[in-house]
C-alpha cells in the first residue's frame, strides 16, 4: 500500500491532484482544504495517502497531514458515510475545528458540511467522541503550554482536565492545555469555557 508520495505538482483540478513522482502521475483525490494548501504547478508537494483497493479500480486520497488522515479514516467507519462524505466534512472543518466541535457536542457546526445533515451530525459526534486522535506524550506541545491543575484546585479546572483525558489526551496535555485556559479566562470560568479554550491550546 501507498502511505505517502513526495512529488510534483502536475495538474490541480476541483477534486483531485495530479502527482508527478518520477515521471508517474499519481491522481489523488482531497478535500478542498487540502487542494488550497497544495502549492502551484510545478512545484514540489508531498501528500500522506490513504488507499482503497476494489476489485475494479485503485482509488487514491491525499491529505496534508497525518492527522487529516486519521480523520478520514475515522469517519468512513460511521455508517452512511463514505469518502465522499468524509472528505466533505474534510474541507468544511479543519482537524482542530473537527475536534473542538465533536468534544463540545456542537451538531450545528458539523452539519455546515455538505451531505452532513442534523441526523448524520449527531451521529458523527456520538460516535467518534471516544475515538478522536490524540497526542503523544513527547510531543513539543507539552513543553510550550507548562503548567498543570493542582488537584485542590477542583471545580471547573478539574472537570475540564477530566473532559479532555477522556476524549483521548494525555494527563500532561490536558493539564497544561487547562492551566494555560485559566491564565486567559480566569478562576472563575466555566467548564465549558475552559474546555474550549484547552482545545485551541492543544490545537496550536
Amino acid at each position: 500500500m501507498i502511505g505517502k508520495l513526495k512529488g510534483v505538482v502536475d495538474t490541480l483540478e476541483e477534486d483531485h491532484v495530479i502527482l508527478d513522482v518520477h515521471g508517474v502521475g499519481y491522481l489523488v483525490h482531497c478535500s478542498g482544504r487540502t487542494l488550497s494548501a497544495l502549492p502551484r504547478a510545478g512545484e514540489a508537494a508531498a501528500l500522506f495517502i490513504e488507499t482503497h483497493v476494489r476489485e475494479d479500480q485503485i482509488r487514491l486520497f491525499g491529505f496534508t497531514s497525518a492527522a487529516e488522515r486519521d480523520w478520514f479514516r475515522l469517519l468512513q467507519g460511521i455508517q452512511g458515510i463514505g469518502t465522499k462524505t468524509a472528505l466533505a466534512v474534510l474541507s468544511t472543518l479543519s482537524a482542530s475545528e473537527l475536534t473542538q466541535a465533536i468534544a463540545l457536542g456542537d451538531k450545528t457546526t458539523v452539519a455546515r458540511a455538505p451531505g452532513v445533515g442534523p441526523r448524520v451530525a449527531t451521529r458523527i459526534i456520538t460516535e467518534l467522541k471516544d475515538k478522536m486522535p490524540g497526542f503523544s506524550a513527547s510531543e513539543p506541545l507539552v513543553a510550550q503550554l507548562g503548567g498543570a491543575i493542582a488537584p485542590e484546585q477542583g471545580g471547573a479546572a478539574a472537570d475540564a482536565v477530566s473532559a479532555l483525558v477522556n476524549l483521548g489526551y494525555g494527563v500532561p496535555q490536558a493539564n497544561a492545555a487547562i492551566a494555560a485556559a485559566l491564565r486567559g479566562a480566569g478562576e472563575g470560568a466555566k467548564t465549558e469555557v475552559l474546555i474550549r479554550l484547552g482545545l485551541k491550546e492543544l490545537a496550536k
